[in-house]
C-alpha cells in the first residue's frame, strides 16, 4: 500500500503541470512554422548550431518524432551539426517536460535541465561539425520515416529540395483550425505517445521511494562512475523527457545526488535507437562516435557542475521540490488528475467501443 500511496502523490504532483504543458505544447505545434526554422538553422556555422538547440528546446517533440524534422531540415540544407543540436535539444527538454520537472524536482533542477539541455546540444553539435568535415554525404536510401509507431511522432519529411534550398511553405490554414489542430495533436497524439511511459515512470518512482534504502543510493549513486553509468544506460533508453521526470523523483528521494540524476534526466530522453540509426546513415560512423562521445562527456560535466554548485551554494534540492509540490492546493490536483486520466485513456475507450460494436447484434 505505500508504494500505491506514493505513486499517488507523484501522480497527483505532476498532473496539473503537465496538464499545463501540453497545453502550451499544442500552442507552439500550432503556430510555430516549419519554413521559419529550416531558415534559422541553416548551414554549418556555430550560429546555427546554437540557434537549432534553442529553437528545438521547447518543441513537443520526443526523440524518435525529432527524426522526420531533423532529417527534412538536413535535406534541405541544414548541416550536421545544426542537425545534431536540434536532435538533442529537441526531445531532450518541452515545455511539458519543464512543467512537471518544476513539480516533482523544483525550480533548480528545471533550470540546470534546460541549460544542460542546450550545452549538450551546442558542445555535441559542434564536435559532429569538426568531426565530420570534409566526410562525404552518403547516398540516402530510406526515406527517413521515424522507427517508433508512436502517435507522437510527428508528421512524416517533406521530399528533398536541392542542397540549401527552403521548401515553399504551405498555405496556413486559418488561426482557429491551427489552433483546434495543435490541441488535438497535445491531448491526443503527444498524450499517447508518451502516456504508457509516464505510467512506468510513476510506478518506478513510487518503487524507489518507497522500498529502496536511501543510504545504498546516497553511497553509490554520486560522483563520475556513477554519472558514467547513468550516461551509458540512458543513451540507448527510449524514454521521453516527461517520462524520465517522475523516475529521476523517486531516485532524488532514494538518495542518488541531483548531478547523476541529471545524468539520467538528460541522456535518457535526447536519443533512442532510432536515432542512433539515423546518424550513423546520415553522418557515417565518424559522426555517430563524435555524436556518442559528445552526449558521455557533456552530461557528466553539467552532472559534476550542478552537484559543485548545490555544494558551495548549500542548496537543498529536496526542500525545493516539496515546496514545488505545496504551491497548488489539492482539490485541483485532484481534478487535473482525473483529466488526465481520462484523455489518456481515450485509446482504452475507443478499443473497449469497438468491441462493443463488433459484438451488437446486426
Amino acid at each position: 500500500m505505500n508504494v500505491l500511496h506514493e505513486i499517488l502523490g507523484v501522480a497527483l504532483a505532476a498532473a496539473p503541470w503537465l496538464l499545463l504543458g501540453l497545453f502550451v505544447s499544442g500552442l507552439i505545434r500550432a503556430f510555430v512554422d516549419d519554413a521559419v526554422l529550416q531558415r534559422w538553422v541553416g548551414g554549418e556555422e556555430p550560429g546555427s548550431i546554437g540557434r537549432a538547440a534553442v529553437i528545438g528546446a521547447p518543441l513537443p517533440l520526443c526523440s524518435c518524432g525529432a527524426i522526420p524534422t531533423a532529417l527534412t531540415l538536413h535535406r534541405a540544407g541544414a548541416g550536421r551539426g545544426p542537425t545534431t543540436a536540434f536532435l538533442i535539444g529537441t526531445p531532450g527538454i518541452g515545455v511539458d517536460s519543464l512543467a512537471i520537472t518544476y513539480a516533482l524536482l523544483g525550480p533548480f533542477m528545471m533550470l540546470v535541465r534546460a541549460l544542460g539541455a542546450v550545452v549538450t546540444a551546442v558542445v555535441t553539435g559542434l564536435l559532429v561539425a569538426m568531426g565530420t568535415r570534409g566526410t562525404p554525404m552518403p547516398v540516402s536510401s530510406s526515406d527517413g520515416r521515424c522507427a517508433c509507431n508512436a502517435g507522437g511522432c510527428g508528421s512524416e519529411p517533406a521530399e528533398p529540395g536541392p542542397p540549401g534550398s527552403v521548401p515553399a511553405a504551405p498555405a496556413q490554414p486559418p488561426p482557429a483550425r491551427r489552433l483546434h489542430e495543435g490541441m488535438r495533436y497535445a491531448f491526443g497524439d503527444l498524450l499517447e505517445d508518451i502516456g504508457p511511459w509516464l505510467l512506468g515512470g510513476l510506478v518506478v518512482a513510487g518503487v524507489l521511494i518507497a522500498l529502496v534504502p536511501a543510504q545504498v543510493l546516497s553511497t553509490y549513486g554520486s560522483g563520475p562512475v556513477a554519472m558514467l553509468v547513468m550516461a551509458v544506460i540512458g543513451i540507448p533508453m527510449y524514454i521521453c523527457a516527461a517520462a524520465a521526470t517522475p523516475i529521476a523523483a523517486g531516485m532524488l528521494v532514494a538518495g542518488v545526488s541531483p548531478g547523476t540524476v541529471l545524468v539520467f534526466l538528460l541522456a535518457g530522453p535526447i536519443t533512442s535507437a532510432a536515432t542512433l540509426g539515423l546518424l550513423r546513415r546520415e553522418f557515417t560512423n565518424v559522426g555517430l562516435a563524435w555524436y556518442l562521445g559528445g552526449i558521455v562527456a557533456s552530461t557528466i560535466a553539467v552532472g559534476m557542475a550542478t552537484d559543485g554548485v548545490i555544494g558551495l551554494a548549500g542548496l537543498d534540492i529536496a526542500a525545493q521540490a516539496g515546496a514545488a509540490r505545496e504551491l497548488l492546493p489539492a482539490w485541483l490536483e485532484a481534478v487535473a488528475l482525473i483529466v488526465l486520466l481520462w484523455l489518456g485513456s481515450r485509446p482504452v475507450r475507443q478499443w473497449v467501443g469497438r468491441r462493443l460494436g463488433s459484438a451488437a447484434p446486426r
